[in-house]
């Protein structure tokens, strides 16, 4: 084996030695509450598909006739030929959806946050990163070239600190809205208060708040009632909306400076315009079927309510996403693959995704779940985690 080869070799058999090598589980069947894996049907708790939008036939009709009409593909950039009138019309409904003055798609959240602080910041500028922001932010920030300064997790009172000893022109707080592996809010509108103060941009990840959270599934800001011309907001289309993508809101003067500066919009192909339609229908279905929203709360709680009676000591949060921190990775591992054998798919989440020693089962609910699963799911935590 050459040098270069066995590096990597040496490298996997050390992941291999932590329990941190991963391994991809071939699904067989279409997302929802229960999915096939090696012919074994089992309860779904590891997908982002919030309210079971993935598999809905009205979006697959939605996708059948954006095909019909504009074909499969964009075939080329936004700012060349890609941008096609559905684009357009789906950037509107986000920018009325979210209640701010203008919007713009982006291929993926990943490339949408990369996009907007490598546009928004340069070596100038300052950036705060909440500790536990999703890896797109942190890479986002690296990218800019900008001073990085990662303040303890929702700790209000350290950003103050030190949003009040920066001299940077440009300042910028960045954060998850729903941190993805705790399942935990940002405090958003004390962060929204430092930003107007400071002269700060507030830009948000809403990724699993939207079609999540608030009375009408609009996510975080709605929840909180909050809006500035200091937000930059960021959700994705792949998640509770069911599809693919993602979209950035903002002050139309900001929206337009994404698009003339952003590298991940600029050169990359325009949104499939089938991903465009999925989005726009998924918005309506939020508006038409309000049990959407309702039964994932209801879900919600039913889970919620059991831990506690169970004596389950974990995280119980407002939202779609409940953690069960175990510590080291191969307890995490070993407790996922006792609950697999029980028809439940829960994954385990492991380093470098968590920090070291908080391996832990991420449930991820869906309004699709039925009662008597979330219960048999909160009776096997207790008996596998008090073992």
């Amino acid at each position: 084996m050459d040098p270069a080869a066995e590096r990597l070799a040496l490298g996997l058999a050390e992941l291999e030695r932590r329990d941190l090598r991963r391994a991809r589980r071939v699904v067989e069947s279409p997302q929802g509450s229960r999915v096939r894996v090696n012919g074994r049907v089992l309860v779904n708790f590891s997908s982002n598909d919030y309210l079971g939008l993935a598999s809905d036939p009205r979006l697959a009709d939605a996708a059948q006739s954006a095909i019909e009409e504009y074909g499969v593909g964009a075939g080329a950039s936004a700012l060349v030929s890609g941008h096609l009138r559905i684009h357009e019309r789906a950037e509107e409904r986000f920018a009325w959806f979210c209640g701010l003055p203008r919007a713009l798609l982006f291929g993926s959240g990943y490339l949408a946050n990369l996009g907007i602080l490598a546009a928004l910041a340069d070596r100038d500028a300052h950036i705060f990163s909440d500790s536990l922001n999703h890896a797109c932010l942190i890479d986002g920030a690296r990218l800019s070239r900008a001073q990085v300064t990662v303040y303890p997790h929702a700790d209000v009172d350290a950003l103050a600190e030190g949003l009040a000893a920066s001299k940077a022109p440009v300042r910028i707080v960045a954060t998850d809205a729903v941190f993805s592996m705790d399942g935990d809010i940002a405090p958003v509108p004390q962060l929204l208060e430092l930003c107007e103060r400071h002269d700060a941009w507030l830009v948000i990840d809403d990724a699993h708040g939207v079609g999540v959270l608030g009375a009408g599934g609009r996510g975080t800001l709605e929840h909180f009632g909050v809006r500035s011309p200091r937000i930059v907001y960021m959700a994705t289309l792949g998640k509770a909306l069911g599809g693919y993508g993602a979209f950035v809101a903002g002050e139309a003067r900001v929206v337009e400076w994404l698009m003339q500066r952003a590298r991940t919009y600029i050169y990359s192909t325009a949104l499939p315009p089938m991903a465009a339609a999925v989005a726009m229908r998924a918005l309506e279905l939020l508006d038409e079927d309000p049990s959407l929203l309702a039964n994932l709360h209801r879900r919600i709680g039913e889970l919620r309510s059991a831990l506690v009676r169970g004596g389950f000591r974990g995280t119980h949060t407002q939202t779609a996403i409940q953690p069960a921190i175990l510590g080291p990775a191969a307890r995490a591992v070993e407790v996922s693959t006792r609950l697999a054998e029980r028809g439940m798919l829960v994954p385990a989440i492991r380093p470098p995704t968590v920090p070291e020693g908080t391996s832990r089962l991420r449930i991820s609910l869906c309004g699709a779940h039925r009662p008597e699963e979330i219960e048999a799911l909160a009776q096997a935590l207790h008996e596998h985690l008090a073992a």
